[in-house]
């Protein structure tokens, strides 16, 4: 990895203007790179329709497109422009009827490089809990030229397998936008968590307001360290935030601290104790309502 910065364009929903939205993403695409000097930025979950389309699947299917597609050439053209990689996440359009909630990494050259559909839907996204999305079955590293970047997306940073397979395959970052609703604490906790537990930066970048199904949401994207560190920190606004990450980040137990660090939460598992792990369960206690997950 080499020292380079990130930007997490945090922007509010504006699904019943798209042109307009993606208009405004490329003008901060602009200020990541002329005023912050980025080479990666990051976009909100859902982006261009916000998370929950507030209508029937069939209906939201006729309004999206594949990737690459029309949602994505003006993107595509800024970063070619910039030389800027970009996290752009949008519903995708897929075969007869599917819709999945993608994150499209495209790099300098405005090609896409990766193009993650995410693998945990939120219980009430899924078709089998009244919602539109169909869940993806692959996980995504991919090579950009100064880092190795991982991608999830919000609901998925819930599940530390997901994080910890990314990392065995080499991710040095990993991307998360997300349309998190939940609480301030938990969403700082598992991009903490993840982060920590894996020795990677964690770029979670949160959407903002109102979708047109009412869901809202909060904003306060990170960037995070992998000795847990919050590099940055957005408020309840539009705005970017940016950090440089360092290549050599976990040198040191703490920040501010110049004890050693002698540990490797990657190779000191004992890996033999978990030979029972990937097998189906629930959790000992009830919650108010299970939604069945068709796998």
């Amino acid at each position: 990895m080499k020292e380079f910065t990130v930007a997490g364009i945090q922007i509010a929903y504006n699904a019943d203007n798209k042109s307009k939205l993606i208009k405004k993403a490329v003008e901060y695409l602009k200020k990541a790179k002329g005023e912050y000097n980025a080479s990666l930025a990051v976009f909100p979950e859902s982006i261009t329709t916000g998370f929950n389309p507030g209508m029937k699947p069939e209906e939201f299917y006729k309004e999206l497109d594949s990737i690459p597609g029309r949602d994505t050439e003006q993107i595509q053209e800024a970063a070619r422009e910039l030389d800027l990689c970009v996290l752009w996440p949008i519903y995708e359009k897929g075969p007869e009827g599917i819709i999945y909630n993608s994150a499209a990494l495209f790099n300098g050259d405005g090609n896409l490089a990766a193009n993650y559909r995410k693998t945990h839907p939120f219980p009430t996204e899924r078709l089998e809990g009244g919602g539109w999305t169909t869940p993806g079955n692959e996980t995504t590293v991919c090579q950009l030229p100064f880092a190795k970047v991982g991608i999830i997306i919000c609901y998925d940073g819930d599940f530390p397998e997901l994080s910890r397979i990314l990392a065995l395959d080499g991710a040095e970052v990993i991307l998360r936008p997300s349309a998190l609703m939940r609480s301030f604490e938990i969403w700082e906790l598992t991009n903490k968590a993840r982060a920590y537990d894996n020795h990677v930066y964690m770029v979670s970048v949160n959407a903002l307001g109102k979708d047109r199904g009412g869901s809202l949401c909060f904003g306060h994207s990170m960037i995070v360290s992998p000795v847990a560190q919050t590099l940055a920190l957005a408020r309840c606004s539009e705005e970017i935030i940016y950090a440089s990450l360092s290549p050599d980040p976990i040198k040191h137990i703490s920040y501010g601290s110049d004890a050693i660090q002698k540990f490797d939460h990657i190779e000191d598992r004992n890996v033999g104790v978990y030979g029972t792990i990937l097998r189906e369960g629930r959790s000992a206690f009830e919650p108010a309502e299970r939604i069945p997950y068709k796998k």
